[in-house]
């Protein structure tokens, strides 16, 4: 009878311990943060209607037969993916977003103040690029969220090319909930011509950069810088690892490192554009080693991730499970865009 009293009060502080553990592995659980989401999204040719200087194809009178009521269609769709971008943690939209293939300031105007966005009072950051196609780059933003400080566009000159015009780099500075955050937006040099001989000029736009990282890190050494574009290359490409840097392990990470957080999917097979029955992941979005630190009292990064929900994937023919996209070489199929979006959650201790 001793032993077995023994034993049950073993038991007993055994499922005691137990217990105490578990009640302290929820609390740790249950504590608060605060999240917000950063993203990224490719418009693809979100032109307005209006004959441009370097726009024959999208206008009323022009081969896409591009006029007011496809217009506004597009302008709808892309507030209907924006809208839900990350809402599975934050409502009404990213905090911050980065979008490409943008005509002039014009059509974010008209996104901003669609029926679906309105209500996110999304603010611009534009300028104009020296693109041949004259695409820009924008930064759509939250002032509920992010408070902007700065920002400047930069451009991209190849010395050994002076004709060659691509889209500027855009640099915005600005408050996420009181701290610094450094956004870059890019969409680097197509591969128009193939893969192998463009790629010149996207070493140059990772080249580029990199410097202006190394700017901002120039003056605080800590800071958090989020850049994010439509690179046309995979994480894997040599642009993006040998000349911009961005590592693609987190694991052993130093002062001044790159980190990029879409890596992990691209190795599941995971992709934001389709060609020839193949995914490329060219949306990229990379942050500097601060954003990973254990320190949850500022932001930092939780998780990446690709909007692919499958509204926007075409759904028959030869196409079927690719980016359901406004046209289809010279058809016109009412869809959304070629790429499908990216975002990141970030999060800190309440």
């Amino acid at each position: 009878h001793l032993i077995m009293y023994r034993l049950f009060l073993r038991n007993v502080l055994a499922v005691f311990l137990i217990l105490v553990a578990l009640g302290y592995s929820e609390a740790q659980e249950k504590k608060a943060y605060k999240v917000s989401c950063i993203g990224f999204y490719n418009l693809e040719n979100l032109f307005d209607t209006l004959p441009g200087p370097n726009d024959v194809e999208f206008t009323p009178d022009g081969p896409n037969k591009w006029n007011s009521e496809r217009y506004y269609h597009k302008l709808n769709n892309m507030a209907e993916v924006i809208a839900q971008i990350g809402d599975e943690m934050f409502p009404g939209g990213p905090a911050v977003l980065g979008v490409s293939e943008i005509e002039n300031r014009l059509v974010l105007d008209d996104l901003v103040n669609t029926p679906r966005l309105k209500q996110s009072n999304y603010q611009i950051v534009h300028y104009d690029s020296p693109d041949r196609r004259g695409v820009d780059v924008g930064l759509l933003y939250r002032p509920e969220f992010f408070k902007v400080t700065s920002h400047r566009s930069v451009r991209l000159n190849i010395p050994d090319n002076p004709e060659f015009r691509t889209r500027d780099q855009l640099v915005v500075s600005g408050l996420l909930d009181g701290e610094t955050i450094h956004i870059i937006v890019n969409h680097w040099p197509s591969r128009s011509g193939g893969e192998k001989r463009s790629q010149p000029y996207r070493i140059a736009a990772a080249k580029l950069s990199r410097s202006i990282i190394d700017s901002i890190r120039a003056t605080d050494a800590d800071a958090k810088i989020i850049l994010m574009g439509d690179l046309n290359d995979d994480p894997d490409s040599r642009s993006i690892i040998d000349y911009l840097g961005a590592k693609n392990n987190a694991e052993g990470l130093r002062s001044g490192d790159l980190f990029n957080v879409m890596a992990s999917l691209y190795r599941e097979g995971i992709g934001t554009l389709a060609y020839q029955d193949s995914w490329n992941l060219f949306d990229n979005i990379i942050i500097t080693q601060p954003l990973l630190s254990k320190d949850r009292t500022s932001w930092v990064f939780y998780k990446a991730k690709v909007f692919n929900k499958p509204f926007l994937r075409q759904t028959s023919g030869q196409y079927a499970g690719y980016p359901f996209r406004t046209y289809v070489g010279a058809n016109y199929s009412g869809g959304y865009s070629d790429h499908f979006p990216v975002y990141i959650f970030l999060i800190k201790e309440k």
